[in-house]
């Protein structure tokens, strides 16, 4: 019996399986298009290529042993003819009298409409392996390369460890096998991003998969990753504020972080935030691997170009679009030109720092343009957001110099929690700098804000002042009484700047908890890493924390007297300006 296969069926090893269960001498017949195709895979450093050559070596091989036969058939097409493979490989299959083998449905459908006796093989079913098998429900990434053992990172973001997942080291045909088995499946249960020389990127369900082999790569590599948790916005230590802004105002959100600090599962969570509130929600990615709802469409590059896809965005016109691994300057160009096209923009990009995400966009942004283009960075460390800024542009001398004739336009790079300046970026000379702003919180700068209390309080009844500089401060007051501190046409709040010599800036008061509460007592702060542990020796388990007359916040307490507040709380982060500013932390039960 003779019989032709396409490719489909040689690359993956079916058809000299197929071959190995037929009895008798078997004639094989190879198209010279399907060799071509082969040959041209291989020469671009894909794994589909040098899979197939495999497979037609093993057929020479039997040859050889006298156990088939082989001819080759066909003219090597060339120029437009390549195009048309599925068909030439027909007709070489109907003029060589051979039967089509074939694991493609649709070519297996043509021929048989064109008269070509055809049999269909099903794609295997179980390999060997499975990139799966080397998964555990908290195993994060699977790391497979020639010559080593099979390793994994176990644990979740910000909290892993990379660990032996057995001790048999893995040789080359094992990880071929895997790697066959992924691009194979990839077709139905997923797809491939990038088939490039030396590199595949396959999203094969929920796993992102990177096939590398040489000589992009010393060695034949597999790494696999997959989402181990799916979070939803509330999960987030978010305040109300940040809520707020998120739903009203933030449009030119960056989340930033180092790789797997948890920066994927925010944004995904922020996406499915969005959609509920009706919005119409896209994504930019390469590779597609966000896990977001059915309702969130997910865009790769068009034709190779992130540019193309920006442009099919604006027909679109959607309230947000995710950029999942912001990178190159092409990249945060695209993303500006969205922005400033009135797109709800959220970009992800690798950053040490929350600052260092601004710093991406200095230099593929004109400066002044940042502000417009970037209103809110979200820093995610060990899963959870650790630090918000938010980017403002004025007119005014930079935090440090006196004369007012230094005067130029600057970036305030504030914290959202607390309002502070914390950095400013403006031009000097012919660079742009970026500078930390220091509040030193001296005893004269204390002085100086009882002083400026003592002046408000004339005219409100509470209030709290804050140096900020030797030129700047703020006060807060309650809402109701802004007006009152500011005086019609500003008259008050221009005699008091005056008589202070500072600039002034009012802002709102949070109202303060006012119930009778007993006795203060003690608290020990020990501020650790991501947790700050207070102990209070309190008859009650609920007690009151307070900064001296501040209110800060209500917590339980534990049997043994202890109180474990995260960081990034609103809570916590009262705690640490707190005691940055020297206050003395109580509690009332």
């Amino acid at each position: 019996m003779r019989y032709l296969p396409d490719t489909s069926v040689i690359v993956d090893g079916r058809f000299v399986d197929f071959i190995k269960k037929r009895r008798g001498k078997v004639e094989v017949v190879i198209s010279r298009a399907v060799l071509a195709e082969i040959e041209h895979q291989a020469n671009q450093g894909r794994a589909i290529g040098f899979a197939g050559l495999r497979e037609l070596r093993n057929l020479r091989e039997m040859a050889e042993k006298g156990k088939i036969s082989i001819e080759f058939v066909g003219d090597r097409p060339y120029g437009e003819k390549i195009r048309y493979i599925d068909h030439i490989v027909r007709e070489d299959a109907k003029k060589s009298s051979a039967v089509l083998v074939t694991g493609d449905r649709v070519q297996y459908e043509v021929a048989i409409v064109e008269g070509i006796e055809s049999i269909y093989l099903e794609s295997r079913k179980v390999p060997v392996k499975r990139i799966e098998d080397f998964f555990s429900p908290n195993t994060m990434s699977v790391h497979l390369k020639e010559g080593l053992p099979p390793r994994g990172k176990v644990g979740k973001p910000g909290n892993f460890r990379m660990v032996s997942l057995s001790d048999e080291i893995m040789n080359y045909e094992e990880i071929v096998e895997i790697a066959n088995d992924i691009v194979e499946r990839a077709r139905a249960e997923g797809f491939i991003e990038i088939d490039s020389k030396g590199a595949a990127v396959v999203q094969l369900r929920d796993l992102r998969i990177v096939i590398t082999r040489p000589p992009f790569s010393d060695a034949v590599e597999i790494t696999a990753v997959k989402p181990i948790v799916k979070l939803s916005l509330e999960d987030y230590s978010l305040s109300d504020k940040l809520v707020e802004r998120l739903r009203e105002r933030a449009e030119g959100i960056l989340v930033a972080g180092a790789p797997g600090a948890g920066k994927s599962t925010f944004v995904q969570a922020l996406a499915e935030y969005y959609a509920s509130l009706g919005k119409i929600v896209k994504t930019m990615e390469k590779p597609r691997d966000l896990q977001v709802g059915e309702e969130i469409t997910q865009y790769t590059s068009l034709e190779g170009s992130m540019e193309r896809t920006g442009d099919i965005l604006l027909l679109v016109r959607p309230d947000y679009t995710i950029f999942d691994e912001m990178r190159t300057t092409n990249d945060f160009k695209i993303f500006t030109d969205l922005r400033l096209a009135g797109v709800g923009m959220v970009g992800v990009t690798h950053a040490t720092r929350a600052i260092d995400a601004v710093q991406r966009f200095i230099g593929r942004v004109e400066l002044g343009m940042i502000p417009q283009v970037i209103d809110t960075i979200i820093f995610i460390e060990a899963g959870d957001i650790s630090e918000v800024l938010t980017l403002n542009y004025v007119v005014k001398v930079p935090t440090g110099m006196m004369e007012e004739d230094l005067a130029r336009p600057v970036i305030e790079v504030r914290d959202f929690e607390t309002g502070r300046i914390v950095y400013e970026i403006y031009s000097f000379g012919e660079q742009v700098v970026v500078v930390p702003v220091k509040h030193e919180e001296s005893p004269v700068y204390r002085l100086a804000a009882e002083r400026l209390e003592n002046i408000v309080k004339k005219y409100v009844k509470r209030c709290k002042a804050e140096i900020l500089s030797d030129r700047k401060a703020v006060i807060y007051v309650p809402k109701r009484e802004i007006a009152s501190v500011i005086g019609k046409g500003g008259r008050i709040i221009d005699s008091i700047e005056r008589k202070t010599g500072l600039s002034i800036d009012v802002r709102e008061l949070e109202e303060e908890k006012t119930a009778e509460l007993g006795e203060e007592l003690p608290v020990t702060v020990e501020q650790k890493k991501n947790v700050i542990v207070l102990r209070i020796p309190s008859p009650s388990s609920h007690v009151s924390l307070y900064a001296e007359d501040e209110y800060i916040g209500d917590v339980s307490v534990s049997e043994k007297g202890t109180v474990r507040i995260r960081r990034n709380t609103e809570i916590g982060k009262k705690i640490v300006r707190a005691m940055k500013m020297g206050r003395i932390i109580v509690a009332k039960a």
